[in-house]
């Protein structure tokens, strides 16, 4: 299908109507409908969606009711506005599964039809602020191992990852490619005390700060997801403590729950 730069309102949608005959509120049944024809493909990310004006003609419905759908489909980050340009379809979202489950990133991001790449933006010993230590079980000021990489899927970049472990248990890391190597694939190839067999992870929202600007292409203010998370070897020890920041218009977070 190819790129649009509009939708006429002839298009959109095409024949489908709202039911007037059910207690369902008019801008849920609009919003629905849009929301179903983004997830079934029927449009582009990038195509422009008809104005509340058009909208409003093609279903007899107020411009007040198109925009309170449209504002949910935007909050939601199914759509997007531009200023004096109008509303377009996002791109779709890249399904993070890592919450759930131990897999390496380009793992994830190749089984998601997309291409991988690491950028590594810092590799060195330093002293470990009072957060690492706390989070490592480590005496303050402990030397401990920095790495700092930019993580691309499509090259486009999707998340930031600083990582921090300790000194002296893994000076071996420095022999290693982490623009092309797995972290967590080389600490296990030193036993069952380097492996990391439990991850404990903690979600905040954040703003975007300047290092997001710089790294992850969105401006300052903007939403990321902050996840800080410990990885425990088989004698649940730390040995791994990470802060990542992720673009929320470009992830989405899955959980499976399970009730006995």
């Amino acid at each position: 299908m190819q790129k649009k730069e509009s939708l006429c309102s002839d298009i959109f949608l095409g024949d489908k109507q709202l039911d007037r005959t059910v207690p369902i509120p008019l801008y849920f049944q609009l919003k629905e409908l849009v929301l179903n024809e983004i997830k079934e493909g029927s449009y582009e990310s990038g195509a422009a969606i008809p104005t509340e004006t058009e909208l409003s003609e093609q279903f007899g419905i107020s411009r007040t009711t198109v925009r309170q759908a449209i504002v949910e489909l935007v909050n939601e980050g199914w759509l997007h506005r531009e200023k004096s340009k109008g509303t377009f379809i996002c791109r779709p979202k890249i399904n993070q599964e890592f919450v759930q489950r131990l897999e390496p990133f380009n793992q994830q991001i190749r089984r998601s039809g997309m291409t991988p790449r690491t950028e590594v933006l810092r590799f060195e010993k330093i002293s470990a602020p009072e957060e690492v230590s706390k989070a490592l079980e480590l005496p303050e000021q402990e030397d401990v191992i920095f790495l700092y990489r930019r993580r691309f899927a499509d090259e486009e970049p999707i998340v930031t990852v600083k990582t921090y472990l300790p000194y002296r248990r893994c000076e071996f890391l420095f022999q290693y490619n982490f623009a092309e190597d797995s972290l967590y694939e080389a600490l296990g190839t030193r036993g069952e005390g380097m492996k990391i067999y439990r991850v404990h992870r903690s979600i905040e929202a954040d703003l975007a700060d300047s290092s997001d600007v710089k790294y992850l292409d969105i401006r300052r203010g903007s939403a990321v997801q902050l996840f800080s998370s410990t990885g425990y070897n088989a004698y649940d020890r730390p040995l791994e403590y990470s802060v990542a920041r992720y673009r929320s218009d470009r992830n989405k977070f899955e959980v499976n729950v399970f009730i006995d």
